[in-house]
């Protein structure tokens, strides 16, 4: 199991969702106003000099779904070039 955690423009939020609900992905944990700065994009660190916020969503999946959601943030990603989207996976393990 992995969990599968997205970073985005908080102005992508809607067009992430209904995306990853479309592809069959609805479960998942959103994280809204996160600041950053990363390679792709502006810093969003809501302020004045570096305006705007990210949103994070973590999902927890099953190895074999990755390739899935990896096809749907490339989709996205040559649907916005330039955007900042950004995914990782982490080893997960359920405690309870």
């Amino acid at each position: 199991m992995k969990m599968f955690l997205v970073v985005y423009a908080d102005y992508f939020d809607e067009r992430i969702s209904k995306t990853f609900l479309e592809a069959g992905f609805g479960k998942y944990t959103k994280v809204h106003g996160v600041t950053g700065r990363g390679e792709e994009s502006e810093a969003k660190l809501g302020t004045h000099y570096s305006p705007g916020k990210n949103n994070s969503i973590f999902m927890a999946v099953q190895d074999e779904e990755i390739p899935r959601l990896l096809e749907v943030i490339r989709d996205l990603r040559a649907e916005y070039p330039g955007s900042g989207f950004r995914a990782f996976t982490l080893p997960l393990e359920e405690c309870i």
